[in-house]
C-alpha cells in the first residue's frame, strides 16, 4: 500500500510539473479567480434577497459563501504552502494536521471579523481602508511570518543534523521491534506510533494557524462590511464561518495529502525508522528553505 501512494505521489509531481511547465497552473488560477468572482457577484445578489425578505436568501449566502471560501483556497495561497509544507518535513497525524488547518481557516475568518468590528465601530474606518490595511499590512506580515516558519523548520534539521541522529550503541544490538524498548540500554530507538501522531507542540500550532489566520480574506471584509451597513452584521459574521469551511476543505484535503505522501515514502525505504531518523534533518531543511523562499518572495512582492 506505501509503495502504491509513492507511486501515486511521484505522478501527482509529475503533472504539477507539466502543469508549471506548459503554462498549465495559469489556467487553474484563473479559473479559480474567476470563480470567487461569480462567487462574489452571487453574494451581492443573495444580501439583496435576504434584504428583500426572500425565503431561502440566508441558505443561498451561506452556499456561495463556501464557494467563495472554495475557490479562494484552490488559487495562490499561503494556507496550502504552510500546512502542506510542514506535512511534508514533520512527523505529525492527518487528523491533527487536518484539525490544524481547520483552526487556521476559522482563525482567518476571526481575524476579518475583529478588524471590521473595530474598523466601522472603533475607528470609523472605510471600507478603501479595511481593505488597503489588509493588503498592504497583514499581507506582508503574514507571508513574513510564513517565511519564518520555514526557517525555523530549516533551523531545526540544522540542528538535528549536527547533534547526529543515531546513538553508537544501536548499531551493537537488535530490538524486538518498532516502538520496543531495548533490553540492553533501556532506551527506545524507534518512535512509538501513538508519539507519532502527537509529534506538533502547541507552540507549532500557535505558529501554523497564526501566520496563516494574519491576513484575512478580501471577501470576508466585503461580506462584513456590506452586512454590516445593512444592519445584519451577525448574518455576515454567519458567512464568514461558512466562507472558512470552505477555504478549509482545500486546506484539510492538501494536509491528508502531504501527510499520507510522507508516509508512502517514507514506507518505500529500507530500513524503516532507523532510516527515516537519518534523512528526517534533510526532509526539514529542505522543505523549511523553500518556504521560507517562497513566502519571502511573496512578502517582498506584496510591500
Amino acid at each position: 500500500m506505501r509503495r502504491v501512494i509513492a507511486v501515486a505521489l511521484l505522478a501527482v509531481l509529475a503533472v504539477l510539473a507539466l502543469l508549471y511547465l506548459t503554462g498549465g497552473d495559469r489556467v487553474i488560477v484563473a479559473w479559480a479567480t474567476e470563480g470567487q468572482r461569480a462567487a462574489q457577484n452571487a453574494m451581492a445578489r443573495a444580501l439583496r434577497a435576504l434584504r428583500a425578505g426572500e425565503p431561502g436568501a440566508l441558505a443561498a449566502l451561506l452556499g456561495v459563501s463556501f464557494g467563495y471560501g472554495f475557490f479562494h483556497a484552490v488559487g495562490p495561497g499561503h494556507g496550502k504552502l504552510l500546512i502542506g509544507g510542514y506535512g511534508a518535513a514533520r512527523t505529525v497525524g492527518a487528523l491533527r494536521l487536518s484539525g490544524v488547518a481547520l483552526a487556521a481557516s476559522l482563525a482567518q475568518g476571526g481575524t476579518a471579523i475583529l478588524l471590521v468590528g473595530t474598523g466601522l465601530w472603533l475607528v470609523g474606518w472605510t471600507r478603501d481602508r479595511m481593505t488597503e490595511l489588509a493588503e498592504r499590512l497583514f499581507d506582508p506580515l503574514s507571508f513574513a511570518a510564513i517565511a519564518l516558519v520555514g526557517l525555523w523548520l530549516a533551523a531545526r534539521g540544522l540542528r538535528a543534523l549536527r547533534r547526529g541522529v543515531a546513538p553508537t550503541h544501536h548499531q551493537d544490538h537488535a530490538h524486538s521491534g518498532e516502538g520496543a524498548v531495548c533490553a540492553t540500554c533501556g532506551h527506545a530507538h524507534a518512535p512509538d506510533p501513538a508519539a507519532v501522531a502527537a509529534a506538533t507542540s502547541w507552540r507549532e500550532v500557535a505558529a501554523l494557524i497564526g501566520a496563516v489566520a494574519l491576513r484575512p480574506c478580501t471577501g470576508a471584509l466585503f461580506l462584513l462590511i456590506l452586512t454590516a451597513q445593512m444592519g445584519i452584521f451577525a448574518l455576515g459574521v454567519a458567512g464568514v464561518v461558512a466562507m472558512a469551511l470552505g477555504t478549509a476543505s482545500v486546506t484539510i484535503a492538501v494536509a491528508v495529502a502531504a501527510v499520507w505522501a510522507r508516509r508512502g515514502v517514507v514506507g518505500g525505504l529500507s530500513g524503516g525508522a532507523g532510516r527515516l531518523a537519518q534523512i528526517q534533518p534533510g526532509i526539514e531543511i529542505a522543505v523549511g528553505l523553500i518556504i521560507a523562499w517562497i513566502a519571502g518572495s511573496l512578502a517582498l512582492a506584496a510591500l
